[in-house]
């Protein structure tokens, strides 16, 4: 089979007035990149608002080396739903540059279930990364400019938490000293970088509703404080404007195509397992304003993407998701039950069913949210009959649809069954969303709520300033927002090597952080990191 690249290279792509069209677009209504790309304008998008799209969100397992593929399930979902005649519309993230040149290598989807052109989406794409780090690094430009002169907000330079942005893997930069070029060089101060993706900017990015929602969380970002303790934001520094300016073109949502020639709109790309990992709302809401059916992607496991897709995008953006598909592979599940990576073509039907319990963790946590739910078996060559059969065996003990499919191999007709087992779902009414939690809980308790009902957590453990950090959040008026937990994606506990289904766990919270632009507090668990390092062999190499 031809790698990705020569796929996405071969591919006879249509020109993108042509994939605008399909949603009601004329050429007027489109700004276009090249032939193949063009952005939207939010006023073409407000003309068209009152159409109900029908929301589908693809999610997985807790991710693992061998790859469950959930992009190309969507991708395949999507382009199924085109050969369907069904007018589905695609919702993905835009890649980080970061991954693409570390250990990832892209993030279009795979084999023949590709968006393209691919290359364009994975390098540089619309600029909108370019953007985003622009308006975080004047942000903090502007801040430490005032720390120097004239520091009439009386900033305290030891309570500074606005760091840097760069949209690279780079390990060298998590801990930085700035301010080191003598009188006239600045305040010297211990300071840092956080990869683009991470950035509150991001986060803010992807759940504004128009340009000024933008501002105006733009405005509400916190980037330091003062002695007191009195926050400072980004509005008192007069920044709010600039960084809005900067914003203002990326914050059309990207309109591109499947192979398959379904649209698909590749906007904004937050992490999962240290921001909410969904891209933006404006797309989301785009999608449903142009087409019946929208499939969207939300990143890792279901434990990080799925819930703060429920439990911020929704909640936020009044989304009324209708259908989940839940992404599982026989590799990743018996890498799950115990089976190194380089024994995984054998056929070992115990170690799958061992590894299950993950996927049956992930289901049982999706139905909790009032969404009908069914499973994707992502098959890969290498997995016999009898592991499949094995699954599906199993699937239907816990009373949950499984249908097999092939994205990989093929454009849409892999996946033609799993479209019409997700458009029984969609016509069945089943779907009653309802959040995890009210928006009126104390912090604590939310995370608490995550923690036990998602991850299976026995309980929270708050240390070091965690405490005191959620004190003072409540009492500057972010006690009623949703909570965004930043942990490893590998399992469901705060330990990555703890896989399976884990029990008798305690979650260790060490940290809580305000993104009051993006309206969560993020919770940090473990070691997680807002910067991540290369492979000693990195991917651009």
């Amino acid at each position: 089979m031809p790698t990705d690249i020569e796929i996405a290279q071969s591919a006879d792509l249509k020109p993108i007035t042509e994939i605008a069209a399909k949603v009601g677009l004329e050429a007027k209504d489109i700004e276009p990149y090249g032939h193949y790309k063009a952005k939207v304008p939010l006023d073409v998008l407000k003309g068209r608002e009152g159409h109900d799209g029908k929301v589908v969100l693809v999610t997985g397992i807790s991710p693992t080396a061998a790859g469950e593929g959930k992009s190309t399930v969507a991708v395949g979902l999507a382009d199924a739903f085109t050969i369907r005649e069904k007018n589905p519309v695609l919702c993905l993230r835009e890649p980080s540059l970061g991954p693409v040149f570390g250990i990832k290598g892209g993030a279009a989807g795979g084999g023949y279930s590709q968006v393209v052109p691919m290359a364009d989406i994975n390098l540089h794409f619309t600029g909108d990364f370019h953007a985003i780090t622009s308006a975080h690094c004047l942000l903090a430009a502007m801040m430490d400019n005032h720390l120097f002169r004239p520091n009439s907000l009386q900033i305290d330079h030891r309570r500074i938490t606005w760091p840097r942005a760069v949209d690279m893997n780079d390990r060298a930069l998590r801990s930085t000293i700035v301010g080191l070029g003598g009188r006239v060089g600045g305040i010297p101060r211990e300071d840092g970088f956080v990869i683009t993706a991470a950035s509150e900017i991001m986060a803010i990015f992807c759940l504004a509703d128009s340009l000024q929602d933008l501002t105006e969380r733009l405005g509400n970002i916190i980037v330091a404080s003062t002695r007191q303790e009195d926050p400072i934001r980004a509005r008192d520094l007069d920044a709010t404007g600039a960084m809005t300016l900067l914003l203002r073109d990326a914050l059309n949502p990207n309109l591109v195509q499947t192979l398959g020639g379904t649209p698909a709109f590749i906007h904004g790309g937050p992490f999962a397992n240290i921001a909410h990992g969904c891209n933006s709302l404006i797309a989301t809401r785009a999608g449903i304003a142009l087409g019946d059916i929208v499939v969207t992607e939300a990143g890792f496991g279901a434990d990080l993407g799925a819930e703060k897709f429920f439990d911020i995008k929704c909640r936020i953006g009044n989304l009324d998701p209708q259908a989940v598909v839940v992404v599982a592979t026989i590799r990743a599940l018996k890498m799950h039950g115990g089976v190194a990576k380089d024994a995984l073509a054998s056929e070992n039907v115990a170690a799958l069913k061992a590894g299950s319990v993950n996927l049956k963790a992930h289901v049982e946590n999706v139905r909790k949210f009032g969404v009908p739910t069914i499973v994707a078996v992502n098959r890969f060559a290498s997995d016999s009959d009898a592991e499949v059969a094995a699954l599906l065996e199993a699937c239907a003990e816990w009373g949950v649809a499984a249908v097999e499919a092939d994205p990989h191999s093929t454009t849409g007709t892999g996946c033609l069954d799993l479209a019409d087992a997700v458009s029984d779902l969609l016509d069945s009414g089943e779907a009653d969303f309802r959040p995890l939690y009210e928006s009126d809980l104390g912090l604590r308790e939310k995370i608490q709520t995550i923690a036990t009902e998602i991850y299976g957590a026995d309980c929270v453990d708050f240390v070091g300033q965690a405490d005191s950090a959620i004190d003072r959040l409540e009492s500057i008026g972010l006690r009623d927002v949703p909570v965004c937990i930043a942990k490893t994606q590998y399992s469901f506990s705060d330990n990555p090597s703890l896989l399976g289904r884990p029990s008798g766990f305690r979650i260790s919270v060490r940290d809580v952080t305000p993104s009051a632009g993006a309206g969560f507090v993020v919770a940090k668990t473990g070691e997680i990191m807002t910067m991540p390092g290369l492979a000693a062999r990195p991917a651009a190499a």
